[in-house]
């Protein structure tokens, strides 16, 4: 079948990968897709906001599959835009009220509640209802958390330690820090434990486990600094025993997909559950509507089955004869990201060490923020590549990944040096 894959980050370069070993791929089309992508998919300009074009290049090139990569596309309802115009077209990503499970976290909490998934008490308030916001975070222990309810980059969460500086955040939020997603926030309690992540694919009657990972979202080592897009990732995660994961299936995973059919959603596509574990306890922080960045990077690598297969059962609703194999390998993933990253930074610089993976190797390298010019590949965002490792164990994949970024260069170039470090004791 031919397939296109929307985006030009990471997450979509790995999702490309993976996909293009599939024997049901007859051609790969990657929109707009990086340098990356170039070497085993072809590249098609266009802009994701615009439907029309992308509906236009989906006719030209008799693509039978769409996988939307990214969230905003979705929650901005390109799934209902496409269907209504070629409902034969397979659509990997919600429509746009399932989508409403990532675009508005007051819709997500509210959802959690009707269907009785574990999450963190809280409450949703306007611009016009400050004093009650304050009155409210006089109940809460700290730290306080601050929720911008709609899509803010991944960037609309604060926690405060204070309840000065909580009032501080939220009188900012309210006049426009973080544009139109802050509008609404939701105050919520904090919920002590670690975090890890967990990932469904379903047609929204059924589900498969897709392998859980841990992304690192603070810039510094130690986990300090403000928080980025991601700057790495493991999978599996040590602590998540067959115990623990139980207790997401059966408490989280199943009542979410549940609720989702409950409320008739056109829903086909991925499923990202933030959790935390508290103290053996799962519950949910977030949900997203597509896979993670840069989760997808070290999920794809432990996915051993054909995920294409699974994505074609998933469209047509027979994914409940499905069965995934995983691998039980450790994956990780370290993100380069440019210097000054996640605040202002230089685009631009020649980027080299590259060297054409082979794609058969147990170290791939998934370009996430590159662009061409001239004959040189160049940085282009803030977070540039993903180098991603498969091993035997958890130590032996990080090792592996640090040594293939040692040889990696560019101007400003930053990356932690303590992925998966925290993992290592469990």
């Amino acid at each position: 079948m031919n397939l296109l894959v929307l985006g030009s980050g990471g997450r979509e370069s790995a999702l490309a990968w993976k996909l293009s070993r599939s024997p049901l791929a007859e051609h790969l089309y990657c929109m707009p897709g990086n340098p990356g992508t170039a070497s085993f998919a072809t590249n098609v300009n266009c802009s994701l906001s615009d439907f029309e074009s992308i509906a236009q290049h989906i006719s030209n090139l008799s693509v039978d599959m769409l996988v939307v990569g990214p969230e905003n596309p979705l929650v901005e309802g390109i799934t209902d835009f496409l269907h209504e115009r070629m409902p034969s077209l397979m659509v990997i990503g919600p429509g746009r009220d399932g989508a409403r499970l990532e675009g508005s976290k007051d819709f997500a909490k509210a959802f959690m509640t009707r269907y009785s998934i574990p999450t963190a008490a809280y409450r949703t308030f306007e611009s016009s209802q400050l004093e009650d916001a304050n009155a409210f975070m006089e109940q809460l222990k700290p730290p306080f958390v601050l929720k911008a309810d709609g899509l803010a980059a991944g960037k609309g969460v604060i926690i405060s330690d204070s309840i000065e500086e909580a009032r501080q955040e939220l009188a900012s939020m309210f006049e426009g820090r973080f544009g139109d997603a802050g509008s609404k926030v939701v105050i919520e309690e904090y919920l002590s434990g670690i975090e890890l992540s967990v990932f469904v694919l379903t047609d929204s009657k059924d589900y498969l486990m897709l392998p859980n990972a841990k992304d690192y979202k603070r810039i510094g080592e130690g986990d300090t600094g403000p928080n980025t897009g991601g700057m790495g990732s493991v999978s599996p995660v040590p602590f998540a025993d067959d115990l623990f994961m139980s207790k997401v299936e059966e408490r989280i995973v199943k009542p979410t997909v549940h609720g989702i059919a409950a409320e008739g959603m056109d829903y086909c596509g991925f499923i990202f559950i933030g959790l935390m574990n508290c103290a053996g306890d799962p519950y949910v922080i977030e949900y997203n509507v597509r896979m993670g960045d840069p989760e997808c990077e070290s999920v794809v690598r432990r996915i051993d089955s054909d995920l294409l297969e699974h994505l074609q059962a998933a469209a047509k609703g027979t994914l409940s004869s499905e069965k995934i194999v995983v691998s039980p390998k450790s994956s990780v993933t370290v993100m380069a990201v440019s210097g000054g990253y996640p605040g202002s930074y230089g685009k631009g610089f020649p980027i080299s060490g590259l060297d054409t993976d082979s794609g058969e190797d147990d170290i791939v390298l998934f370009h996430a923020g590159t662009a061409v010019s001239g004959a040189e590949v160049v940085t282009s965002g803030g977070r540039v590549l993903a180098v991603t490792s498969l091993a035997d164990s958890l130590n032996e994949a990080r090792i592996a990944s640090y040594r293939r970024l040692s040889v990696i260069s560019f101007e400003g170039i930053f990356y932690r040096n303590d992925i998966g470090s925290d993992l290592l004791d469990f």
